[in-house]
């Protein structure tokens, strides 16, 4: 993602989730095709995902990712092929990844309510800023509008996902993952970055350098008791 016309960066530049997000789409996309050229096979399928996502996990370590994060996507993979081998149903591949979408909704929901909104937890957390853009309330309010962006990219899949899942539908689910993950996490980011730049007020010096909350400046003559009255008397 391009940076914004004022120089600043984008949550594309920051967070770089459309990278990883075209990489997670290989394995489901490799399952596709194995499992409808073998007959079709759950085996078939399973091989070619779990083959194409060690394929994935080797580039991205060679590539200088963290190898907890490589290890983590090719962990996912091996789940979700377990589940599609235990159950023989080739549908259920995709299983992993309902629930996970219906954790994440519900996970960005809370954050927002409890006002930890997660886009600011995790732009905060590459920034190394801790917890200091909970300080500035035009950030703070500028995340939360934001991680709803987050919430309605979850609700979208799992209102797409789970007919196509209910239905055994296993090509559409196949389609369906394709679309709806690097193409919809590059719109998101695009579109959070533009509701959390909409929500800044003019001259705030963005998301690297949060704000601290003004307080009242303190009366002088709060907490002090009245001098005696004074009477002028008749000269």
């Amino acid at each position: 993602m391009a940076r914004s016309g004022d120089g600043q960066e984008t949550l594309g530049d920051l967070l770089g989730g459309r990278r990883g997000a075209v990489d997670a789409t290989v394995p489901p996309v490799a399952f596709g095709v194995g499992w409808l050229a073998t007959g079709p096979s759950v085996w078939g399928g399973v091989i070619a995902a779990v083959a194409a996502g060690a394929a994935v996990a080797g580039w991205r370590l060679r590539r200088g990712d963290r190898p907890r994060s490589v290890l983590i996507g090719l962990f996912a993979v091996c789940v979700a092929a377990l589940l599609a081998l235990r159950t023989g149903r080739a549908s259920d591949f995709f299983l992993l990844q309902l629930v996970s979408n219906a954790a994440s909704a519900l996970a960005w929901v809370t954050s927002i309510v409890i006002r930890w909104p997660l886009l600011g937890v995790v732009v905060g957390a590459v920034l190394g800023q801790r917890g200091r853009w909970r300080r500035d309330p035009a950030l703070l309010r500028a995340y939360q509008r934001g991680s709803w962006v987050w919430v309605a990219q979850y609700v979208l899949r799992l209102a797409v996902f789970l007919p196509l899942y209910q239905a055994d539908l296993v090509l559409a689910l196949v389609t369906a993952r394709a679309a709806l993950t690097w193409p919809l996490v590059a719109a998101c980011l695009a579109v959070s970055w533009w509701v959390v730049r909409r929500s800044l007020p003019a001259g705030h010096p963005g998301l690297r350098h949060p704000l601290a909350a003004e307080r009242p400046a303190a009366d002088p003559g709060a907490g002090m008791s009245p001098g005696p009255e004074v009477h002028h008397g008749p000269t």
